[in-house]
């Protein structure tokens, strides 16, 4: 659980993944032959094996905001950096890589219903531009405050997307036995701004394979759009998104992985939102591809909630997959 929250907590927006990669990069590097960090950042991990190229994906960054503009009174304008939801902003602290916080507002004259990027803006405690401008500089990230919770048999925190995909990418590594494929673990970048990080790191790879290791919306909680994934039923495995169909290839070997190892998985058909997968399907003349999500709740807010036993499974089922011949 330390580790979970470690990850979760270490800060990483779009293109700042340096602090999450680190933690990661020391975890992991007893229980794999190569590292190398490419141009782009990303992690890539091999663990040999003397079968075809099997490459599992989890992407580091998370949302955040950007500095474009101090006023006169010290109040931070700023760009979202991936998804981010005016909702999920309303009086929401956050804070800046240096460690300067802050509290997310909107203009008093315009309804709170109608706030969006262009009405909000960041006080930092700044009573002028000068006194901001030491504090912060336009183009320098944040990303939310948000406490770890656990709540029982789920828990909570800032970047469930897709940390604790990290995560349970890092813990099936160290559980591996046995590795009939040649295996790459890797931790890439920029995903929540276009899969950017997972072209590259395929172009590197250049894998047989390859599965990315995501969070999927659920379609459990009151009055919920219909969606057939529920917390604490087990991972997924996602037949489509709004950037790829899955690879019937991918797909049989993952089906056949879970019932062999007797894992419960969810098959999940979504029709928006997209992951790695959709850009490492596209390297070469193609990649059979597909993506593993856990089920989460309050995707892109500053406490998206997952369940430990769907967490747990994800882990099982990849050391499944990763031990299982291509």
């Amino acid at each position: 659980m330390e580790l979970l929250k470690k990850i979760v907590e270490a800060f990483g927006p779009s293109g700042r993944e340096d602090e999450v990669r680190e933690v990661i990069k020391n975890e992991i590097a007893p229980y794999v032959d190569e590292i190398k960090v490419d141009n782009m950042g990303n992690l890539i991990c091999r663990k040999k094996g003397n079968g075809k190229k099997l490459m599992m994906a989890a992407h580091m960054d998370e949302i955040g905001i950007m500095v474009t503009h101090i006023d006169k009174n010290g109040f931070v304008r700023f760009a979202a950096v991936g998804g981010v939801y005016p909702q999920n902003c309303v009086h929401r602290a956050v804070k800046f890589e240096n460690g300067t916080k802050g509290v997310i507002s909107g203009e008093g004259k315009t309804a709170i219903r109608d706030w969006n990027a262009d009405k909000m803006y960041v006080d930092i405690g700044a009573e002028s531009y000068e006194e901001a401008a030491k504090m912060v500089a336009i183009g320098d990230m944040a990303t939310f405050c948000s406490e770890f919770i656990v709540m029982g048999k789920k828990v909570s925190g800032k970047t469930m997307d897709d940390r604790v995909a990290c995560y349970a990418l890092l813990e099936a590594v160290k559980k591996i036995k046995e590795c009939p494929n040649d295996f790459y673990a890797v931790f890439t970048t920029q995903e929540e701004l276009g899969l950017r990080g997972a072209k590259v790191a395929a172009q590197v790879v250049e894998p047989d394979m390859a599965i990315a290791v995501d969070v999927s919306s659920v379609g459990d909680t009151p009055e919920s759009n219909i969606v057939d994934l529920t917390l604490g039923k087990g991972p997924s495995v996602k037949i489509k998104d709004a950037s790829y169909i899955i690879s019937p290839q991918a797909r049989d070997f993952m089906i056949k992985c879970a019932n062999e190892a007797g894992i419960p998985y969810q098959l999940e058909a979504a029709s928006f939102g997209g992951t790695d997968t959709g850009a490492i399907m596209l390297t070469g003349t193609g990649v059979p591809s597909a993506t593993t999500s856990i089920p989460c709740r309050y995707i892109h807010s500053p406490q998206e909630t997952v369940h430990l036993d769907d967490v747990e499974n994800e882990i099982k089922f990849l050391v499944k997959m990763i031990e299982t011949k291509v």
